[in-house]
């Protein structure tokens, strides 16, 4: 019987709807799991594994969810709590190690890079092979398994199939199918929800000491994701980036409006990912200049050129992937604009429950007015036009097309001056305002002119 077998991936991926009562919720998250916000049955299930419950416990675990649903976070603290006398108290040397990144008998693997090579993960299988030197187990998390190679992965798979008897391996990607299936047919698998709302904001409020409405829009705006929210909610400005992204679609009028807007949206991720790969990429060439003897008078390593060619070959694909990943958070943050938009026209949402933080409700609440105006002056068929120029935008970087003609192929689309460029924009009619257009829920919606007002 494979550690798939043991329990099917269904029966533990319930939605934290079902979990126990409030009470039984709070003494689940506690210690190295107190952060685990939404993952009550997640965490009911490494629970039973660190506590040798009979078919509990397997070699080799895959953790899934959605970004920011916390895989790494679930983890670190299972790992931690495996390391425990007392099953993750929190409090213990082991815990605090553990959870710092500093035991010597777990091993934390993350890329900022494209890919995690064979020679990576072989390096990682040496390291399964030992005894723990201090700990209960040898534990290797891999953050990142999505992008082991597929060399990588036959490198792995023998060291799954056969493991040594005190160690554990836990993979964590954003999908099952995101991992070679040879792979993840030998893991057992958990998945994580995308936790709710409410439960991100108490987080906020109870860790970080957020104002409780700062918390709340926050977490709204994260949609799960709680690395973005703790961001949102203690930096003004990522605040105000979001706020200047957001005011986009009701702001870009002209061509030169797209133009200048595209350019400081591809300056802006420049000046992120130097801002956070400087400073690393650095450190990282004098390491390699030391470790070669660079940095001293006398004999050099040989082929020490190919392999400071092989770091900047590194470094150059860990910016790359970066800055798209900055993009990708402006595509987001536009997407869940129009996602609003189209609630509103729909009447998919009420006015009273826009702010709420369960239920129908807008993600980007505090500029409801934008929102509004937006889906006055517009039809759900353009708004649909609009997400699915920004979804193209996703595959577009995806494919290497160049990012400032991505993005700025993506503005002149969402702001509607494509179309004013090949004259197709029907002239408003004389029947009054496009929010004749807004679906109501006691009347049909009334016939309108094809083309933005």
């Amino acid at each position: 019987m494979t550690a798939t077998d043991q329990m099917s991936p269904d029966a533990e991926s319930a939605p934290a709807s079902r979990s126990n009562p409030a009470s039984q919720t709070s003494e689940l998250l506690t210690g190295v799991w107190a952060d685990l916000v939404g993952q009550e049955n997640a965490v009911r299930v490494l629970r039973r594994a660190v506590s040798a419950q009979p078919h509990a416990m397997s070699h080799a675990w895959l953790l899934t969810g959605p970004p920011g649903s916390g895989r790494s976070n679930a983890a670190r603290a299972f790992a931690a709590a495996l390391e425990c006398d007392d099953g993750g108290c929190g409090r213990c040397n082991s815990c605090r190690t553990v959870l710092a990144g500093s035991h010597p008998d777990v091993t934390m693997v993350r890329t900022e890079t494209l890919s995690i090579t064979v020679k990576e993960v072989r390096d990682l299988v040496v390291k399964a092979t030992m005894s723990p030197s201090r700990g209960r187990r040898q534990v290797i998390v891999v953050e990142d398994a999505d992008r082991v190679t597929e060399r990588g992965a036959d490198a792995l798979l023998k060291t799954i199939e056969e493991p040594a008897p005190r160690t554990v391996w836990l993979l964590c990607a954003p999908t099952a199918e995101d991992v070679i299936i040879t792979i993840r047919s030998r893991c057992r698998r958990l998945h994580l929800a995308t936790p709710r709302d409410a439960a991100v904001a108490d987080l906020l409020v109870r860790r970080d000491g957020a104002d409780p409405t700062l918390a709340a829009s926050a977490a709204r705006a994260a949609q799960g994701h709680i690395g973005r929210a703790r961001a949102l909610a203690r930096n003004e400005e990522a605040r105000n980036r979001r706020a200047w992204i957001l005011s986009l679609p009701t702001e870009l009028r002209t061509l030169g409006d797209c133009l200048e807007a595209a350019r400081r949206l591809d300056e802006d991720a420049d000046a992120e990912v130097g801002a956070a790969t400087a400073e690393l990429d650095a450190r990282e060439r004098a390491k390699l200049e030391r470790a070669l003897g660079l940095d001293t008078k006398g004999a050099r390593a040989r082929n020490a050129q190919a392999a400071i060619r092989d770091l900047e070959s590194e470094q150059k694909a860990r910016t790359k992937r970066m800055r798209r990943d900055a993009l990708d958070r402006v595509l987001t943050e536009l997407t869940t604009f129009y996602r609003d938009v189209l609630a509103v026209q729909t009447a998919a949402v009420s006015l009273d429950d826009e702010a709420a933080l369960s239920g129908p409700r807008l993600v980007n609440a505090e500029f409801s007015r934008q929102i509004h105006q937006m889906a006055d002056s517009s039809s759900p068929a353009q708004t649909v036009h609009r997400i699915d120029a920004i979804l193209d935008t996703r595959r577009s970087l995806e494919s290497n097309v160049a990012p400032l003609l991505a993005v700025e192929t993506m503005l002149i689309a969402i702001s509607g001056v494509d179309e004013k460029l090949r004259g197709r924009v029907a002239r408003p009619s004389s029947a009054g305002p496009a929010h004749g257009w807004r679906a109501h829920p006691h009347r049909s919606a009334p016939h309108r002119s094809a083309g933005p007002h």
